[in-house]
């Protein structure tokens, strides 16, 4: 399977409207730093709770991408319009794109 992906250097900034942003890591990895407005489903919780991923175009996201290819792979099965984010939060963060945290310290990728 073919699983569209793209890298930092093709996400539009700001990212458009319309675009849905889905965050596929641990709980853990959230509080620490997310992409606002995300929705954040477990890769693990996934099957349980997919009537919770966004209908339209969706950026899957995790720290690295690997989580965030196997689920897109298994969203494009259910007919979904999902892209994969290669190298994932940790390129977000690098790029200087905004987050927010959870704890109430300055964002970071865990």
């Amino acid at each position: 399977m073919n699983i569209p992906t793209v890298s930092m250097s093709g996400v539009p900034d700001p990212l458009p409207e319309g675009l849905h942003v889905l965050d596929v890591r641990e709980d853990a990895e959230w509080v620490h730093g997310h992409i606002e407005g995300a929705v954040h489903v477990p890769m693990s919780e996934l099957a349980d709770r997919l009537d919770e991923v966004p209908d339209g175009q969706t950026l899957v996201v995790c720290k690295v991408g690997g989580r965030s290819a196997r689920v897109a792979a298994y969203l494009l099965q259910q007919g979904r319009d999902v892209v994969n984010l290669d190298g994932g939060m940790l390129d977000w963060e690098a790029a200087g794109r905004p987050m927010v945290s959870e704890t109430g310290q300055p964002p970071q990728v865990v």
